[in-house]
């Protein structure tokens, strides 16, 4: 358990407490969601989203009444793990644990004040974009419930930069830097903007959010806007950096990557981190490789995946995620602070990125399948291993190469 150094046995992330009932939030989540996540065919998954964005919108509005104030604070109790050795300050920010909400489920920023009562130490709103846009036509988010992965195609569907400003002031949060858990917001490019004028509208985007971001990533690697991994070029992603960098206020800025890359292009981004004094590299986007599931048809559709337009996320993901960030540390060196995202459902694979380089972690597909209570198991998990290997701080796990034990 956070707190001791004894090494001693923890429930697997998404397992009850050892000789515990399961908490409130944890029964009605496998009560009634789950139910809906086991099956491809269960409820729609998008509309499931919006449902529970809203709902949580409406409560970070109201989070200061005293009924809605004392629920959330059970909810913390339940789901927050509080332990020193977990905490890190990496790019100026103060992450009081190392898992984070990955960008593109809170993509309007609407819940930006509530995610530390999930137990988060940081999360990352958006991809925002300059322009509101639709994203593309629906149906375009889909469960592999047997593989423990999904397939999107939505197409950076958003409200556009100055909603989300709105949004995240509507909400009051503390000021950067006095703030409960780290926020993050991912940029990405406008659909109609050409890829000679992304430098412009990412700067547009920037610069109006920059005062309420802790740090920023440039989302070059999403599969669903067209020509949007151009920008992955080392040429035009150095050109891209200097403009977002030259902005007054910038806030610590970040890359994120797809795993599609070949190791050339992986080494290129790494140098260009280095020499450009980006604060970091979040590694990896969703992939447009099958990863072995081309033949597995979709319900919706009855098409095989292979045929299938989109970005594949979860659990197939977690190999060749692990080797984009093993690739990265080695060409970057340890200085360079790194974020694994990608097939990570448990305290095993979260500690399988850190020890490969990773200061960071995020979740999002496996956290909707496993349930909320996967960020305190990952967080009693890396507590347990730094017990077991006689590690003082999450931080001397980074990079180690030590295994799961």
């Amino acid at each position: 358990m956070p707190g001791q150094a004894n090494g001693a046995d923890v429930p697997r992330a998404g397992s009850p407490r050892a000789g515990s009932p399961r908490a409130g939030t944890e029964a009605i989540y496998h009560r009634f969601v789950g139910p809906l996540l086991a099956r491809d065919d269960g409820a729609d998954a998008e509309q499931l989203s919006r449902i529970t964005l809203a709902a949580l919108g409406q409560v970070a509005l109201r989070r200061r009444w005293p009924l809605v104030r004392g629920t959330l604070e059970g909810l913390g109790a339940e789901l927050q793990r509080r332990d020193p050795r977990l905490e890190q300050t990496l790019f100026g920010c103060r992450f009081p644990n190392p898992v984070g909400l990955a960008a593109g489920f809170d993509k309007n920023g609407v819940a930006a004040a509530l995610w530390h009562c999930f137990g988060f130490g940081f999360a990352e709103m958006g991809t925002v974009t300059w322009q509101r846009q639709p994203g593309n036509p629906r149906p375009r988010l889909f469960r592999l419930a047997a593989e423990r992965a999904a397939l999107n195609r939505m197409g950076f569907n958003n409200e556009g930069a100055e909603a989300m400003r709105r949004c995240l002031e509507s909400q009051e949060m503390p000021p950067v830097g006095q703030r409960p858990s780290v926020l993050g917001i991912n940029l990405g490019k406008s659909k109609i903007t050409p890829i000679d004028r992304a430098a412009d509208d990412y700067a547009a985007s920037l610069e109006l959010l920059a005062p309420l971001a802790d740090y920023a990533v440039v989302n070059v690697s999403s599969p669903n806007t067209p020509g949007l991994r151009e920008l992955q070029d080392e040429v035009l992603l150095r050109r891209l950096v200097e403009r977002l960098r030259r902005l007054p206020g910038c806030p610590p800025l970040l890359v994120k990557i797809a795993p599609d890359l070949e190791d050339d292009a992986i080494d290129a981004i790494a140098r260009l981190a280095y020499e450009e004094g980006l604060a970091g590299v979040i590694a990896v986007n969703t992939s447009l490789d099958r990863l072995g599931l081309g033949g597995r048809r979709l319900l919706q559709t009855g098409r095989p995946l292979a045929e299938e337009a989109g970005g594949l996320s979860g659990r197939p993901l977690r190999q060749r995620a692990l080797e984009v960030l093993r690739r990265l540390r080695a060409t970057a060196g340890p200085a360079l602070p790194l974020i694994g995202v990608g097939g990570i459902d448990s305290a095993e694979s979260a500690w399988e990125r850190i020890t490969a380089g990773a200061s960071l972690v995020q979740i999002y597909t496996g956290w909707i399948y496993e349930g909320p209570e996967l960020v305190p198991g990952i967080l009693e998990g890396l507590a347990s291993q730094l017990g077991r290997h006689g590690l003082a701080t999450v931080a001397d796990a980074v990079g180690t190469g030590l295994p799961w034990c």
